[in-house]
């Protein structure tokens, strides 16, 4: 199905309705897995599992749709929500309500695993544009519901949790009736859309006219634009694009103190950016409605290369002088030698299981800017030791690069843990934070003599450093919820003390918060605190996430 176009407005030619474009609705992910359906994992994947599992293997069967929680918002609050959104729009049937659980952390996809109820948001209110949304939230400031901005529901730190806080129920504020491209300035290049817009459906919409965004991060299947702005999420092509915060021009947003509307010009030394209190605010002090991004017309030609280096210290060498350099490929990622090892055999590629296998993608107006950038990158990693290996690694990774999540579903089926996690630090600081994360999850997580795999990879460079990229597979234990939470508290610990950051693009959610301030100070907090004592006076806004609530930390205090 093809996107709807509006035409102008009859009533003033020069005015473009809104919205320009409506996309193709996109299907919600499911309740207790990633992907719609299990992923197939690769005759190499279950001999990598068979290696994990010399004793008795504890798998975690997936089970029939749950038991939820009983729905605690009263007839007289859902019909005062019903009547801003509409009837159509504010519901507490087990069927919608059973797709807004919470995020996609292996924690939670653990969790829905169990046979006991699952806590469930009372309602799940569904607005169309800003208006609603912040009608929505005046009702549940004067009716003390507390509201968790729902756009992919892809976190995997907790941060879309249905949490009630100290309030007497909860929603799920679902944003996916929003998406629209809203307006598109093509002199400007800035494009405006709905904030539940999609990653697939911002595409198609920009698509159609000739742009793109260039937003690709793991979750890009289900992931919404507000959840990108609202968490700073960083796409696989960070290199050429940006983050998503390099992206955000301008940010609409309703709070329960009242609207905004930021970011009017390209730069401006009016004051600190107000758009910084809510790129990566995780629905804590409001709801991001609309997002005005910078986009760029489709490249024309893009490249592909992969090399070979003999071990991490020269492949991070190498990309670190190219990136000093400002030398921009679109994606550049570097895999460790247990990571390349273990692709390479699930990938049946047994001749390149030596050595870090780098990988990356190279966009421009014309073939030939596409290969002179490619051809300058392939000087500097020839330089410190690089083996050219064509362009089949990077175009393989580009064809799977959405499908890995899924992957921690089937696992679960045979025993095996599958988990992520990311930080970053400065280039010097690198080799000692990748030693301590990779150390702490290895002890944490060895059981009984069976020993974790843990993997790591460089997923976004900056001229001081980069970011961190972790997966570990382990075998499950018959308590999994204890065992994954002791190693993510290990390693967290562990990159604290090394001084990494807690999380680069993940977000910091429930499950990143008691680390926080250890990050940015209890002044820090207690700024964070004051913003959303501002905005947020009555804690209705997404509780626990980012902040403690009051109570818990006049508790701590």
């Amino acid at each position: 199905m093809a996107a709807t176009v509006h035409t102008d407005s009859p009533g003033d030619p020069a005015t473009p309705a809104r919205p320009v474009a409506i996309p193709t609705p996109r299907p919600r992910g499911d309740w207790d897995a990633w992907g719609s359906e299990p992923a197939r994992l690769p005759a190499a994947a279950r001999a990598i599992v068979a290696t994990l599992l010399p004793g008795k293997a504890h798998p975690v069967p997936r089970r029939a749709e749950p038991v939820l929680t009983p729905s605690l918002l009263p007839d007289d609050d859902l019909a005062a929500l019903a009547a801003v959104v509409g009837a159509d729009a504010a519901s507490r049937d087990d069927a919608v309500r059973l797709l807004h659980l919470g995020g996609k952390s292996t924690r939670d996809l653990l969790r829905r695993r169990l046979d006991e109820p699952q806590a469930a948001p009372d309602a799940v209110v569904s607005p169309r544009a800003h208006d609603e949304v912040a009608a929505a939230l005046r009702v549940c400031g004067d009716r003390d519901i507390a509201v968790v901005p729902f756009g992919g529901g892809t976190s995997v730190v907790g941060g879309v949790d249905p949490v009630r806080g100290a309030q007497r129920a909860v929603i799920a504020l679902d944003l996916s009736r929003t998406a629209a491209l809203l307006a598109l300035d093509e002199v400007s290049l800035l494009a405006t859309f709905g904030a539940g817009t999609t990653g697939p459906q911002a595409e198609e919409l920009l698509g159609a006219r000739g742009y793109t965004l260039g937003h690709f991060p793991q979750s890009f299947l289900y992931a919404s634009l507000g959840g990108y702005a609202a968490t700073r999420s960083s796409g696989q092509a960070s290199r050429g694009y940006g983050r998503f915060d390099d992206l955000v021009h301008a940010l609409r947003v309703a709070t329960p103190a009242g609207d905004l509307d930021l970011g009017r010009s390209p730069a401006s030394a009016a004051g600190p950016d107000l758009r910084e209190l809510f790129l990566g605010s995780e629905g804590a002090f409001g709801v991001l409605t609309e997002v005005t991004v910078r986009v760029r017309r489709v490249p024309a030609a893009t490249a592909y290369r992969a090399w070979s280096f003999p071990d991490f210290t020269a492949g991070a060498s190498a990309f670190r002088e190219a990136t000093q350099r400002g030398i921009r490929p679109t994606v550049l990622r570097l895999s460790d030698q247990t990571e390349t090892r273990v692709n390479a055999a699930m990938g049946g590629h047994l001749t390149r299981m030596r050595g870090c296998l780098a990988v990356a993608t190279f966009e421009g107006a014309t073939r030939a800017e596409a290969e002179a950038t490619r051809d300058a990158l392939d000087a500097v990693f020839r330089a410190h030791g690089a083996t050219s290996r064509g362009e089949d690694p990077a175009l393989s990774w580009e064809r799977g690069r959405f499908a890995s999540p899924a992957l921690r579903d089937s696992l679960m089926d045979l025993g095996v843990l599958a988990e992520t996690l990311e930080t970053a630090t400065t280039w010097a600081n690198l080799p000692a934070l990748k030693s301590a994360a990779t150390a702490a999850l290895t002890e944490s997580l060895t059981d009984s003599g069976t020993k974790p795999i843990v993997l790591c990879h460089i997923s976004h460079v900056y001229p001081a450093g980069a970011s961190l990229y972790f997966t570990v597979v382990a075998a499950l234990t018959d308590d999994p919820q204890a065992q994954w939470m002791r190693a993510k508290d290990a390693a967290s610990r562990a990159i604290g003390d090394a001084h990494g950051t807690i999380t680069h693009h993940h977000a910091v959610g429930r499950d990143h918060r008691p680390y926080l301030e250890a990050e940015i100070g209890p002044l820090g907090v207690d700024v964070l605190r004051a913003v959303k004592n501002v905005l947020d006076p009555r804690g209705i806004m997404n509780p626990g996430a980012l902040i403690a609530p009051a109570a818990d930390a006049a508790e701590r205090a």
